[in-house]
């Protein structure tokens, strides 16, 4: 198997480019198109400068900024240089910079970084220097690979165990923790990614996710760097500030490939509504990962985007984890989305998914996705949590998977590791039942509410809170606590910007009932920007539940 270097190596040989776009940009101007041979050239030269700082096979490179040219080209000089990325998280808003700041200066920490290449703007929140690990401004290293230029340049050697990248989870369910992914680990995935999604060299993906998360990272940005098919790059920051134009860019660069959690399709959805002429007829793949892929919401987005050429065998949801490398499965290509109806009772009861009737009660069926086929390589089963023994088609319990895409554990944190494989299957905390050899996945084990002996799960809670008018789409979390009852009851947790409390409330209370068949306990609304979230924008459903027991949440 090719080295991630010999893959970069033979990428940069084509006439393919990286385009960015929007603030990522920069001075550029609306468009800076950058052959993937040229950026190369630049990053050897960096990784020059980085090999005579020290930096080389065992060194983990920290590096903090903005989607911009520069960071792209710092982070393939790390893997030119022979380093280990440890690419390091934004702040998700203002109100959150002393934690942006304890959590990275955690994240270094934790990640052993002797060097830490950040930008000129966000120097300054990692003054005084962390201990151990040295500062180099992101303009002053360019400027250095520059002097030194591509020849000075020294090729490491290939070594399929060497440490391309140390990926931090999320830290949705737990504290983040320090994914080892080896060069073999990185090249086995994104092969396998390839495969299973029919990409070749007349594919241009688009991407605005960040770059710090393991979809933005590994899948839109080292995907095309490392295979050298065009990439056009626009910064989180420009979609969450105007959705519509990640549209606008798949349907300017004929974009025929791209990715993003389930809440972005939703956005673009209603940005579809307020937009002027698009053509997204070029649109073959519109991967949805990350979170939870709610049917409803692609469906939404599907009628919303048909319009303007999108093909609806386009949708793409997959599933996928840090731990796995990125992806795990993917459905065929050209097939859309697919949906299995189950009987609500027999999955909460008995943990079956029990096709449902076709004239069934809409409340008394559940609506969940098919996430796809295992990858080349892997290998899936559905384990009971309670006798370890391994489930039957349709029979739910923990998914386990194996692949030589897995990482072979969490950086020093031996404990965690002996956690998470059994016999080198690694456990993923999530609920699903396998369907024809498809993966469907019905939440995570940890958040699932057990009330009267049902197994209710959150999502259902959050997607019918959710779709209440005042309720802050994809800004709701639900979990079960026995604070006001003394047994475990429904608590729903939500944002909003209405005046009408009460109304909202109430809705929220009905809506879930009709739903789930339970009403919610209590309903707390909150102002916007109030929910705990990851640094990728994941929903912290046990530090919100945290909050809300030591009575942190301030209701509007």
């Amino acid at each position: 198997m090719l080295s991630v270097v010999s893959r970069i190596q033979t990428a940069a040989e084509g006439t393919r480019a990286i385009t960015f776009v929007g603030s990522a940009a920069g001075d550029a101007g609306p468009a800076d198109r950058v052959e993937w041979s040229r950026l190369h050239d630049d990053a050897r030269g960096m990784a020059a400068a980085l090999q005579a700082r020290g930096v080389g096979p065992g060194v983990h490179v920290g590096v903090l900024g903005p989607t911009s040219r520069a960071l792209v080209t710092t982070l393939q000089a790390v893997f030119l240089a022979g380093g280990t990325v440890v690419a390091l998280p934004l702040p998700m808003r203002l109100g959150s910079i002393e934690e942006f700041v304890d959590q990275t200066r955690l994240r270094i920490a934790n990640a052993d970084a002797a060097l830490v290449v950040v930008d000129r703007d966000l120097a300054p929140f990692l003054d005084p220097a962390p201990e151990h690990a040295a500062l180099v401004l992101l303009d002053e290293l360019a400027a250095e690979g520059s002097a030194q230029g591509a020849a000075a340049w020294v090729r490491p050697p290939d070594d399929p165990e060497r440490l391309a990248i140390l990926q931090f989870t999320s830290g949705s369910t737990a504290a983040p923790k320090g994914v080892m992914l080896p060069d073999r680990c990185v090249g086995a995935n994104i092969d396998a990614i390839l495969a299973a999604a029919q990409i070749t060299h007349a594919d241009t993906a688009v991407s605005w996710l960040p770059l710090y998360h393991d979809m933005g990272l590994i899948g839109l940005l080292m995907a095309p760097m490392l295979h050298g098919f065009e990439l056009v790059l626009g910064a989180p920051q420009d979609f969450l500030a105007r959705p519509a134009c990640w549209l606008e860019w798949i349907s300017e660069y004929r974009g025929t490939i791209t990715a993003g959690p389930n809440f972005s399709y939703a956005l673009a959805a209603r940005a579809l509504r307020r937009t002027g002429a698009l053509d997204l007829s070029s649109w073959r793949l519109a991967l949805n990962g990350a979170e939870t892929v709610d049917p409803n919401a692609v469906e939404a987005f599907c009628a919303a985007a048909e319009p303007f050429g999108f093909d609806p065998r386009a949708a793409y949801p997959v599933f996928g984890m840090a731990e796995a490398t990125l992806a795990v499965t993917f459905p065929a290509v050209g097939e859309g989305m697919t949906v299995d109806e189950v009987d609500r009772h027999a999955l909460e009861h008995d943990r079956v998914a029990v096709t449902a009737a076709h004239d069934a009660d809409p409340t008394s069926v559940r609506r969940l996705t098919k996430l796809g086929l295992p990858l080349d390589g892997f290998e899936l089963r559905i384990v009971d949590p309670a006798a370890g023994s391994v489930r039957g088609e349709r029979e739910v319990g923990e998914l386990e998977f194996r692949s030589p895409s897995v990482t072979p554990g969490y950086y020093r944190n031996p404990e965690a590791t002996a956690a998470t494989f059994d016999d080198g299957w690694l456990r993923t905390g999530d609920l699903a039942y396998l369907v024809d050899g498809q993966l469907v996945v019905c939440g995570r084990q940890k958040d699932v509410i057990i009330v009267g002996g049902r197994n209710v799960f959150p999502e259902d809670v959050e997607r019918a809170a959710a779709s209440v008018e005042g309720v802050r789409a994809g800004n709701v979390i639900a979990f079960g606590s026995d604070r006001k009852r003394g047994r475990e009851s429904i608590v729903v947790v939500a944002e909003t910007k209405t005046d009408h409390v009460h109304e909202v409330h109430d809705s929220v209370v009905t809506r879930v009932c009709d739903a789930v068949g339970v009403p919610p306990v209590e309903v707390v609304l909150v102002r916007p920007g109030s929910l705990p979230k990851t640094s990728s924008g994941k929903l912290q459903r046990s530090l919100c539940r945290d909050r809300y027991h030591e009575n942190q949440l301030e209701p509007v």
